[in-house]
């Protein structure tokens, strides 16, 4: 059974189209990045996930049930991507009331929540900054030790230091089992989720041979996109694994590779690109 599962998930408003014939699916103990421009449709999504908002068609399942049913919303911990609270209420005020509802949780690893994001938990909430507001959500999303965490934009307005707690706190939902779906705008905040990403696209690499090697020295090798010689040296662009291109290399020779991997946000750019020449 799949944590989520989205089958041409679509929402419109009139003419406006905001998520459009979406079908994913998020395996139990998943960490999954839901990356997208500011208005892409990924708050969107996670509404519809959680019953917020009806699809306009498509459908979308959680823990194997639906977002409707208070006994799957128990099992799931909720940030929105802009978290509004009762002016006067405290972050312990809404820590107290939001408890009362599905499953209690642990006073002390509620505090240690509080105590480990730096909340002051007395304050108003029409008295907290961005980043504080955050935090309050945050402690709310993960008190109840949730099965499932949606969490929209969850690192805005975090500075660094909490940003890497927050990472720590993901890693310990996932090593209980739990599934995690958070969205981003931000590619390089996504490193948690990329890594397998970043071994496939290993970019650039700089190969040196003795003697000048032929310009077709890489012609078929899959991944190459392209090659040019200058010298002993030839360098190349290999996207995905790069086995067949160090064979090629050492049948040819070589006595010096270098590699330089591209950026996250360069990948997530060119994504951008070749959607929008579609």
């Amino acid at each position: 059974m799949s944590a989520i599962e989205a089958i041409g998930l679509t929402k419109k408003w009139g003419d406006f189209v905001a998520v459009d014939d979406l079908s994913l699916t998020v395996e139990p103990g998943e960490c999954y990045a839901f990356l997208g421009r500011n208005g892409a449709g990924k708050s969107t999504t996670a509404r519809m996930f959680l019953d917020f908002i009806r699809p306009t068609a498509g459908s979308a399942r959680v823990l194997g049930g639906t977002g409707r049913d208070p006994a799957v919303r128990a099992r799931i911990g909720y940030l929105p991507g802009d978290l509004n609270l009762p002016r006067a209420m405290t972050g312990i005020d809404a820590v107290r009331y939001f408890g009362s509802i599905g499953r209690t949780p642990d006073r002390r690893e509620t505090d240690d929540l509080i105590a480990r994001l730096g909340l002051n938990p007395e304050r108003r909430f029409h008295q907290l900054s961005t980043g504080n507001r955050r935090k309050v959500g945050l402690v709310l999303a993960f008190m109840n030790k949730p099965d499932l965490l949606i969490l929209d934009e969850p690192t805005s307005g975090l500075d660094p230091v909490l940003q890497d707690t927050f990472r720590e706190l993901v890693r310990e939902r996932l090593a209980a089992g739990a599934t995690v779906w958070l969205t981003s705008h931000v590619m390089s905040a996504q490193e948690l989720t990329m890594d397998d990403l970043r071994r496939q696209t290993t970019g650039q690499m700089q190969l040196t041979f003795p003697s000048p090697p032929p310009p077709d020295a890489f012609a078929g090798i899959e991944g190459v996109t392209s090659v040019a010689v200058s010298g002993n040296e030839l360098t190349l662009q290999a996207d995905g694994p790069v086995t067949a291109v160090l064979a090629r290399a050492a049948e040819l020779g070589a006595v010096g590779i270098r590699t330089q991997q591209r950026d996250l946000e360069d990948i997530f750019l060119e994504t951008y690109a070749d959607e929008e020449a579609r």
